[in-house]
């Protein structure tokens, strides 16, 4: 295990972990979701109150 902790593979993927944790935050844009937007939840309500 200690060995693994010291590895290049390691050390490469923390990295790339902590870039890309910093890029969600940095590059975060207050958008509705993809997932599930307002406009499809909305119409889905409507249907299911008939």
């Amino acid at each position: 295990m200690k060995a693994f902790l010291k590895s290049d593979l390691f050390f490469r993927f923390l990295g790339g972990f902590v870039l890309g944790t910093v890029g969600m935050f940095a590059f975060h844009q207050d958008e509705p979701s993809v997932i599930a937007p307002s406009a499809i939840a909305a119409s889905a309500v409507d249907v299911a109150a008939r």
